[in-house]
């Protein structure tokens, strides 16, 4: 009996931290990252677009399907540091979500830093957006992707989409 007790104690502490971390989701660990503003001003500044599905519909338009959502920011370059000093999330009416940063950060050479969203969320819908405000050097720029996926059983979804620098857009 004090064996089944322990073990009921030790899950509902492990319930109670998931659903801790998964409330907290949005604070995304970057505060170790924060840069002055003034650490930019000799950089170029530009704006990418990057789509998200956190929902697809499936069956009919009214039968949708949520998917987790991983969206990544990489910094393709070896030897030179880039910054992101804007994340916005907007759903599928355009509304604002979530802004994601509250001062500049910077991406290492080679890194790649997640945002998560879990395939209960919702956030965002069928057409959810993220707009990203980043600094670098002239001709540099980073890398916006966002993998979905699904699974059940043995089957599943995934798919990639990639984002795209807003001034090029119409090229």
């Amino acid at each position: 009996m004090k064996q089944l007790l322990t073990i009921l104690a030790v899950v509902s502490l492990f319930a109670c931290d998931e659903q801790g971390t998964r409330q907290s989701h949005h604070d995304l660990g970057w505060t170790n990252r924060v840069v002055a503003k003034s650490t930019l001003d000799s950089l170029e500044s530009a704006s990418s677009y990057l789509s998200i599905y956190s929902q697809i519909n499936s069956f009919d338009r009214d039968t949708k399907q949520g998917l987790t959502v991983t969206v990544s920011m990489r910094n393709i370059y070896d030897a030179d540091t880039l910054y992101l000093s804007g994340i916005k999330s907007y759903d599928t009416a355009g509304e604002l979500l979530h802004t994601y940063l509250t001062s500049p950060i910077y991406l290492l050479p080679l890194e790649t830093l997640e945002i998560i969203i879990d395939e209960e969320e919702e956030h965002g819908g069928t057409g959810g957006n993220f707009i990203f405000d980043w600094q670098a050097g002239t001709g540099l720029e980073p890398f916006f992707e966002a993998v979905m996926i699904r699974s059940s059983g043995q089957q599943g979804i995934s798919f990639t989409t990639r984002g795209i620098r807003r001034d090029k857009m119409g090229e």
